[in-house]
């Protein structure tokens, strides 16, 4: 609990902006990338499909490494300056210079990382979720790549799936030649199939099983170096954790099995709508789902919609976590925002299942008993509880109870008798937090946690963040009250 309520209080309490004497300060500071247009396609692309186009990003891994080692040498020349100069200064305005560096990194990050797609971009994803860690300036820069990726060509992605789907226009009678979404895999066009449903066909960028394992092997050696910054836990158990997800999700047939599987949990469901697969215009890297309108979450989290829709949206989120985590033992785990859309009915569409977590069962009864001494005003339980389930200090003692202690505050508060909680607007306790994690930083980089609770933490970090944008309040204690006994 200390993780992840240490990572679920900084989410929530400034999700898309930084303390106000972090924004004076920085004023001066670009803090967000400038949105950049997409390449447009035109349907006249559709003629001209078969003629040489780009093909995407670098598949080389000779190319990749030049582009990630190039990436990390001028990070890496940036850091080591700034330490230099920072000798020099002193007290507020080191601390104003090393954020605003942070931040000048940060956007390399963005826009190499995007260009790159593939783990690369996947693993920039991770890192902009992982509030904690990282200074909130640098995650708002980070949360860039969290958006839509520019898509690559309409004919490259079409001779795709001519080369895995030789038949498709059997079942698919119209593909729109634009793409509703890129991302760092695949991107995804709407269709329409010959009895007239709905499609949205997801189609694998071609070569990129090749990109990902060139950026996994450049990737462990760069991320075991910012892993050692953070904590001094064993990054080995951790890696393999990250790159088996990373390379379930390239799998579609995988992805269209937790799809069946998660239709089969969720179904009659108030609140969670899953598409169904549609199988004869799938393959490994293909993947064609039914496709279910929406409200974006922009659209959904603006000020247009109503806020008693914008706290059922919230509430069915909340409960998609709680029986994906208790009941099922099977969370999805890739809470981007982007990956759901808005019913007006407050219903939620959950789409990309290439990121699914099987929670083992005693991880699940070490949440369930953590929840149940959180409810219960059992604080001083908490650290011999973590212990039992691994989150420990290097020693193999159990936490500390100051380090829990506002991790325990945020929840306690969120789960208040008195009156729902409304996520997104208190950020005190996102201070109180910060100030201990600074102030206490080596105890916090001495925790030791177990490598499963890596997505688990993702996931809960991911929808406190997306409860804070859509600013909802709902019964919270009562819905885990329900989920846990």
């Amino acid at each position: 609990m200390t993780v992840l309520a240490y990572r679920a209080a900084r989410k929530q309490a400034v999700p898309d902006r930084v303390p106000t004497t972090a924004v004076n300060s920085l004023s001066t500071y670009r803090l967000k990338l400038q949105s950049k247009e997409s390449p447009v396609v035109r349907s006249s692309d559709l003629k001209n499909a078969d003629r040489p186009v780009k093909s995407g990003p670098a598949r080389s891994p000779i190319a990749r490494l030049l582009q990630l080692g190039s990436l990390v040498g001028r990070v890496g020349a940036s850091v080591a300056v700034e330490q230099l100069i920072s000798l020099v200064r002193s007290g507020p305005s080191r601390k104003l210079h090393q954020v605003a560096n942070l931040v000048r990194n940060a956007e390399r990050i963005v826009h190499d990382l995007g260009q790159l797609k593939g783990a690369a971009m996947k693993v920039g994803q991770m890192l902009s979720l992982q509030d904690a860690l990282l200074p909130p300036e640098v995650t708002g820069v980070l949360r860039a790549l969290q958006q839509q990726a520019p898509p690559i060509p309409f004919g490259v992605v079409k001779r795709q799936l001519d080369a895995e789907l030789p038949g498709w226009r059997k079942t698919i009678k119209r593909l729109e030649p634009v793409a509703i979404a890129a991302a760092s895999i695949g991107q995804v066009h709407r269709g329409v199939l010959r009895d007239g449903r709905p499609v949205a066909v997801k189609i694998q960028y071609p070569g990129i099983a090749e990109i990902i394992e060139a950026d996994l092997v450049n990737l462990r050696r760069l991320l075991k170096s910012l892993f050692a910054l953070f904590t001094d836990a064993d990054f080995a158990p951790v890696w393999g954790e990250v790159r088996d997800r990373l390379r379930e999700e390239l799998d579609y047939e995988n992805e269209a099995e937790n799809l069946r599987r998660m239709a089969e949990l969720w179904a009659g469901s108030d609140q969670v709508v899953i598409p169904g697969v549609i199988d004869a215009a799938s393959s490994r890297c293909v993947l064609t789902m039914e496709y279910v309108a929406g409200y974006t979450p922009d659209e959904a989290c603006g000020d247009a919609q109503p806020q008693a829709l914008r706290d059922r949206w919230g509430a069915a989120l909340f409960d998609f976590l709680l029986r994906g985590l208790f009941e099922h033992r099977f969370i999805h785990a890739d809470p981007n925002l982007a990956n759901f859309s808005f019913l007006a009915d407050g219903r939620v569409v959950v789409y990309d299942y290439g990121c699914v977590k099987s929670v083992p069962r005693p991880i699940v009864k070490g949440y369930r008993e953590l929840c149940r001494a959180a409810l219960a005003g059992r604080r001083g339980e908490v650290p011999s509880l973590l212990a039992a389930m691994g989150v420990t200090t290097g020693s193999g003692a159990p936490v500390s109870a100051e380090l829990v202690a506002p991790g325990l505050d945020f929840v306690q508060r969120v789960l208040a008798d008195a009156h729902p909680y409304r996520f997104g607007g208190d950020d005190q306790i996102f201070r109180q937090v910060f100030d201990l994690t600074t102030s206490r930083f080596g105890e916090v980089k001495d925790i030791r946690f177990p490598h499963h609770i890596i997505f688990i933490d993702r996931t809960v970090v991911g929808h406190f963040g997306n409860l804070s944008r859509l600013r909802a309040a709902a019964p919270w204690r009562e819905m885990l009250e329900a989920r846990l006994y």
